[in-house]
């Protein structure tokens, strides 16, 4: 079945802020659950790894809302990444309540920084943005069903 995922890198920090986005839409980790650069298998001309890079999360995957699945890696600079945190990336939730946009909205803050507080706009959305403290960019816009 198709479906739309969104994919963070981060600098050693994926399973802290999974478990983190865990403790928020709570569910459990999909995809053989957190895979390790240590579970890749060696091949002629792979750079040797530390033991600290073995332990990092090459794949992480959680359901967090609608059928939308978030997904990372930590991004190790000696296999190439050059990671730059929240290069105009915005993960659009929609919530079913009201109530739920607030809850979620608040819980993503909590050692973020809100950039646009949750308010009643033009369009008729319930609508924020916020940075969680991981660098990811977050906006909501809740529509009611009525």
């Amino acid at each position: 079945m198709a479906r739309t995922c969104t994919y963070l890198n981060f600098t050693n920090k994926s399973e802290e802020a999974f478990l983190f986005y865990q403790s928020i839409f709570g569910g459990e980790f999909t995809g053989g659950g957190i895979s390790r650069f240590k579970d890749i298998p060696a091949s002629e001309g792979m750079p040797p790894m530390s033991d600290e890079v073995k332990n990092l999360v090459m794949h992480i995957e959680l359901p967090i809302l609608g059928g939308h699945i978030l997904m990372a890696t930590d991004a190790p600079e000696f296999m190439g990444f050059k990671l730059n945190i929240g290069d105009n990336v915005h993960l659009c939730l929609e919530p079913d309540t009201r109530k739920d946009t607030k809850s979620l909205f608040d819980a993503l803050a909590e050692g973020g920084q809100v950039t646009m507080e949750l308010q009643d706009t033009f369009w008729g959305a319930y609508c924020g943005k916020l940075t969680d403290q991981f660098g990811v960019q977050w906006m909501f816009n809740y529509v009611s069903k009525q």
